[in-house]
């Protein structure tokens, strides 16, 4: 855990560092979490979403480390699906109305305990997924409920990092984090 502590100043507990260990796919929302939630639109009605560079790069070294990424949205976007293919993300999962079954069904399809899933979200509709997940994780700026439900609130906001520090606390939970940052020293 020491690179994850250099970096960030909330140490997470003995109990969230066990469940981030047993982590073998991370599921995310979108709106919220891997943007900052704004919606941006333009002046003929298109819309743009802004993501953090921080993030795409913690979701990069989950992937070289085997740890599955899945995105589950209730909202459709053409930028999310180009965003997952440039990150090389395959699970991707828009216009959901139950993100609680969606999580389950994935977890079916690639044979894994719900306590080696997590999911990260911000709003209320995030709650049924954090119900199935063995680490369910609210960004900084999450809505007050979702916070008090989670089992870990990152530091960070959403569209601001918070991916990463999740992407890193797992990966320094399995004792992982330092090698995929000296990859790049």
């Amino acid at each position: 855990m020491d690179a994850f502590a250099d970096a960030y100043c909330e140490r997470p507990d003995a109990a969230i560092r066990e469940r981030a260990g047993h982590i073998r796919l991370l599921a995310l929302d979108v709106d919220g979490v891997l943007t900052d939630g704004g919606v941006y639109m333009g002046d003929t009605g298109e819309s743009f979403k802004r993501f953090h560079i921080h993030d795409g790069k913690g979701l990069a070294m989950l992937r070289a480390e085997d740890v599955a990424v899945a995105i589950i949205t209730a909202r459709r976007s053409e930028a999310v699906t180009r965003r997952a293919q440039e990150l090389g993300i395959h699970y991707v999962y828009q216009g959901v109305g139950d993100k609680a079954e969606r999580l389950r069904c994935l977890t079916e399809e690639l044979a894994l305990e719900l306590e080696s899933v997590a999911y990260v979200g911000d709003d209320v509709v995030d709650l049924g997924a954090f119900s199935r997940a063995g680490l369910a994780v609210a960004v900084a700026n999450a809505h007050p409920r979702v916070r008090r439900r989670a089992h870990w609130v990152t530091a960070r906001s959403g569209g601001h990092g918070a991916v990463r520090e999740v992407s890193e606390l797992i990966l320094a939970s399995q004792g992982r984090l330092a090698a995929q940052l000296q990859r790049h020293a």
